[in-house]
């Protein structure tokens, strides 16, 4: 099939390098979010497929929005017989998901209709969910609602951070959308519609949602922690400043402290929660690097009884 590729971070690049590699289906043309100023310069930087797609000789488009008449002009002139789609960024407006004779089909990581939204890997592990996944499905333009085509499973690992779960599941959904594409064209594949029942919504985590409650039991600050790793990064307040905590550890056999309190010892550092404590591992003050935590608090010199959070 002739194919135009629709994604925008790091993230889609292996589903975009296993189409290149396939050789069964010609990637025509890329559709990603426009250049956006990044570093401390805040100079104008391709997205991370715009630059894979550049090196491999491919047409990038880069549309304002999707529904611009030059974009959707250009798109019916390439006339991809489908259009694989992996964290684009933008809703795709009726024009545009008319144009493929075979529709737009999207890589989510999430096993739908679980964790239907921006953001399904972080919800995953924020919620505890002991297994994962992603889905190929046709797009319609309700949210994350159309038929499905393929799923694949990833077990949520007990330290699993966001980032790690999603580099997983990026390289294995790959593989899956590239079987997917191969399955419509053969006409072996066909989507199929999703249950009715088990419904979640998985909407962007913001930097509000990433703040540490430390009232909350240990197990759910862990969660936090490591689901708003890397982005945005969780976060609580320390005399008046923002210190990101980078990894934490849930302590079974500490209980004595208060919800936020701090304990200091010479190479541990602990929070209270609404349950046993945490052992703080890797934090990052305002302005400076990652760095263990005991590096952390011998610097500071933590007073006894002083809280996080406050």
């Amino acid at each position: 099939m002739k194919l135009v590729f629709a994604g925008t971070p790091e993230v889609a690049v292996p589903a975009l390098d296993a189409l290149i590699a396939s050789g069964r289906h010609e990637v025509a043309a890329v559709v990603t979010r426009p250049d956006a100023p990044a570093g401390r310069g805040r100079r104008l930087v391709a997205s991370p497929v715009a630059e894979r797609a550049e090196e491999a000789g491919i047409e990038v488009l880069k549309p304002t929005r999707p529904r611009d008449e030059d974009f959707l002009a250009r798109l019916r002139e390439i006339a991809p017989d489908c259009c694989p789609v992996v964290a684009y960024g933008a809703l795709l407006p009726k024009e545009a998901l008319a144009v493929p004779a075979r529709g737009w089909v999207n890589l989510h990581f999430s096993l739908l209709p679980a964790w239907r939204g921006a953001a399904p890997v972080q919800h995953a592990v924020m919620a505890g969910d002991e297994v994962t996944g992603a889905s190929t499905f046709l797009i319609e333009e309700g949210l994350d609602s159309g038929p499905v085509y393929g799923v694949l499973t990833e077990e949520v690992r007990p330290t699993d951070t966001s980032g790690d779960l999603l580099t997983r599941l990026a390289f294995a959904g790959a593989g899956l959308l590239a079987a997917t594409m191969d399955g419509i064209e053969d006409g072996t594949l066909h989507a199929v519609p999703q249950p009715a029942e088990g419904i979640t919504l998985a909407p962007k985590i913001t930097v509000e949602d990433a703040q540490v409650q430390w009232s909350a039991p240990a197990l759910r600050v862990d969660r936090v922690v490591r689901g708003c790793t890397p982005a945005p990064g969780a976060w609580t307040l320390f005399r008046g400043e923002r210190l990101k905590l980078v990894q934490v550890a849930p302590v079974q056999d500490r209980a004595d402290l208060a919800p936020g309190e701090l304990s200091a010892a010479k190479n541990n550092v602990y929070v209270g929660t609404g349950s046993h404590a945490v052992e703080l591992l890797w934090v990052q003050p305002q302005g400076k690097k990652p760095m263990r935590a005991a590096d952390w608090a011998r610097g500071v010199r933590i007073a006894h009884g002083e809280l996080l959070g406050v």
